[in-house]
């Protein structure tokens, strides 16, 4: 899809957890939705991602209760995002520079999409989306 935008791709009103919410329910709902990540917000806001070795390094590894962990504690801050009005080739290349699987979807800094590599396959052209995947690769 020529001069496609990440809006005609992202996976809309996607699944996020709350930063209040503890690392049980993160590792619960990752398990559930078959995800490795997650959006982490303050009602609408994104304010993390939370991924499922930050449940392992910074709960597991430190034998911390993850039922008392709250998410806020664990994810990262400032997560690399995409707007839906730039171009899907732009975000493929933010994608594989920063080797994520899944990249926020942000309008004035309330979460609004996932852009997800299988929300890629669907919408991008092959070559762009083979190049998107290596790229991820690498760092796996």
């Amino acid at each position: 899809m020529p001069n496609a935008t990440v809006r005609d791709a992202m996976t809309p009103a996607p699944s996020a957890i709350e930063s209040g919410e503890t690392a049980i329910e993160a590792a619960r709902r990752m398990l559930a939705e078959n995800v490795g990540s997650l959006p982490v917000v303050h009602g609408d806001e994104l304010v993390g991602m939370v991924t499922d070795r930050d449940l392992v390094i910074q709960v597991i590894a430190k034998d911390l209760d993850p039922n008392k962990i709250p998410v806020s504690q664990i994810c990262s801050g400032d997560p690399v995002v995409a707007t839906p009005d730039e171009p899907l080739e732009a975000a493929l290349a933010l994608m594989a520079a920063e080797q994520v699987r899944r990249l926020p979807v942000v309008a004035e800094g309330r979460l609004v999409g996932i852009l997800a590599q299988a929300d890629v396959a669907r919408t991008a052209e092959p070559s762009s989306t083979g190049r998107m995947v290596e790229e991820i690769s690498k760092g796996s």
